[in-house]
């Protein structure tokens, strides 16, 4: 009976070993040693410390961490997956922030891959990565310049955060202005703006027109109940500047409103 168990247990060991094969097969994580790790020697000592400096002065700005990794082969291994290993294991960009990028090329196994944490996701796209590979890197790479591809993805890459990251230092630039003018809220679409604003000026415009025309104790119970709302929902249409004037009006005008309403002989 031993025997017998034993037989039925090979061809289950033999399946685990078979799928376990390829994890026991990846190639090791590269250590980090520096902006530009050059494993392949596809790079010469002038481009990586170009790169180096172009990545220093970018950090500098942006506290953006991007890295340069070259190997020769990925042994059969998916890029995306290897990427993933290299990225956890380096731990690219600052821990609160997440705003790390990592470039990886495999030279013989002609293929390429941006990898980008959270906190960059939105800004640099699989999508956009994509495009800098396509229409940035692989061509120079097809034609032998890897000097040149490397060069011109970190470029673009570079490029495309500080792009994106320049809009917030321009609005609170040296003209004095606020950067929170009267119709600065949130970054939304006119059409949803408009939208989100018929939603809520028509939920606590209804409750304070009732609120201006009901009896004395209603009345004034709901004046104090839609402060709070006043104060807090404009600011998604209008920005926090618009949602305090209009609050400093709702504050006057329904307390006038009441009084005059009080006085009419209807």
């Amino acid at each position: 009976m031993k025997h017998r168990h034993a037989r039925q247990l090979l061809p289950a060991l033999f399946l685990a070993l078979l799928f376990s094969a390829p994890s026991l097969s990846l190639i090791p994580v590269p250590a980090l040693r520096g902006r530009v790790t050059d494993d392949a020697g596809i790079l010469g000592t002038a481009t990586r410390e170009h790169i180096g400096g172009l990545l220093k002065a970018h950090e500098d700005r942006t506290t953006n961490q991007v890295a340069v990794l070259t190997v020769e082969t990925l042994e059969g291994e998916s890029i995306e997956e290897f990427a993933t290993r290299v990225f956890d294991r380096w731990r690219l960009g600052r821990e609160k922030k997440d705003n790390g990028v990592l470039i990886i090329v495999a030279s013989k196994d002609r293929r390429m891959r941006i990898e980008v944490g959270y906190g960059l996701e939105e800004v640099l796209t699989d999508a956009k990565a994509g495009r800098i590979i396509d229409a940035v890197m692989a061509p120079r790479f097809k034609a032998g310049d890897f000097d040149g591809g490397v060069t011109a993805g970190v470029l673009a890459v570079i490029a495309l955060l500080e792009d994106a990251g320049a809009a917030p230092s321009e609005q609170g630039g040296g003209s004095g202005e606020s950067s929170d003018g009267f119709f600065k809220g949130p970054d939304l679409p006119i059409m949803q703006r408009i939208l989100i604003g018929c939603f809520i000026f028509g939920i606590i415009g209804l409750f304070t027109v009732i609120g201006v025309f009901t009896p004395q104790g209603v009345g004034w119970f709901l004046y104090l109940f839609l402060i709070p709302f006043w104060a807090m929902f404009p600011i998604v249409v209008v920005g926090t500047t618009g949602a305090f004037i209009m609050l400093c009006i709702y504050l006057v005008a329904y307390p006038v409103a009441r009084i005059l309403i009080s006085r009419s002989a209807w």
